[in-house]
């Protein structure tokens, strides 16, 4: 029986502090204690999270943008082995992956992280279609490519989608690839020579993308953060230590400062940690 402890003070429902929990069967969290007290605190009682609520977009997100990125690492802070986060993660990790798709509007990625991860299009059970248009939202959510350079190979899988993906790219990428690029996805132009992070999320919402789940890779996640435009970031803490030499979660130029982020969950199946973070300082 795996020993749960609740974050005091790190839900973002007032109130309601968050256990660290497991995640069961069939896509709910199993809660299980096996001692009152730990380091103090209180264990929280055998109870069941529903991962669709843990995970739940807050209600303005309808309105305007809200980023969540989803990355998972190695305890050591690796974000990829040989190239690629795939064998970081294992099928808790890949439940969450999938339900975080489920709950957007569109999927935001590098255009790096596409070539490198051989990206498809997203793939939508039957049930959660329906489920889907009941709250409101499109059958299944498109891809959104952010390239400077428009640098997609149009025959790629990524482009063999019932909804075709978005292209966000700038002016000075070369004219004829954004002409091939828009003879099988929609392309945005959303900057002059580089794209602006601001415009990306400006032009998703435009066309009624506001719930925005944002999948790298690292410098892409920094651009959105150092911006101040990353409202939440859903962590997998893999147990396993990858070494030396590897991509974290975050790449790119320095930050003049960091930025803060406060947990309001924590989750864990298999020694595998499902943590959840929002921006800003914890509340008082």
């Amino acid at each position: 029986m795996r020993r749960i402890l609740p974050v005091p003070g790190c839900s973002d429902r007032p109130g309601t502090p968050a256990p660290l929990a497991t995640p069961g069967a069939g896509g709910a969290i199993a809660a299980a204690a096996d001692d009152p007290t730990v380091g103090g605190e209180v264990v929280a009682k055998a109870a069941e999270v529903d991962l669709d609520e843990a995970y739940a977009y807050p209600p303005g997100a309808g309105q305007t943008s809200y980023v969540r990125a989803n990355f998972v690492s190695s305890v050591d802070g690796a974000a990829e082995v040989g190239g690629r986060s795939g064998p970081l993660g294992g099928d808790a990790d890949r439940r969450v992956f999938q339900l975080l798709r489920w709950l957007s509007d569109v999927v935001l990625v590098g255009a790096g992280t596409v070539r490198h991860e051989n990206y498809g299009p997203v793939i939508v059970t039957p049930e959660r279609r329906d489920r889907r248009r009941a709250a409101g939202l499109a059958a299944v959510p498109p891809i959104a490519v952010v390239t400077a350079t428009a640098g997609l190979d149009p025959g790629a899988r990524l482009f063999d989608a019932e909804v075709r993906p978005v292209v966000l790219t700038c002016d000075a990428a070369p004219s004829a690839k954004r002409q091939a690029l828009a003879a099988v996805a929609e392309v945005v132009i959303c900057g002059d020579s580089t794209v602006d992070p601001a415009s990306a999320l400006a032009a998703l919402a435009e066309r009624g993308m506001t719930r925005v789940l944002a999948e790298g890779g690292p410098l892409l996640h920094a651009q959105l953060a150092g911006a101040g435009l990353l409202d939440e970031l859903c962590l997998t803490v893999a147990p396993l230590l990858a070494g030396p030499g590897r991509m974290g979660i975050v790449e790119g130029p320095p930050w003049p400062e960091p930025t803060t982020m406060r947990l309001v969950q924590a989750l864990i199946e298999d020694g595998n940690l499902f943590l959840r973070y929002l921006r800003g300082p914890r509340d008082s």
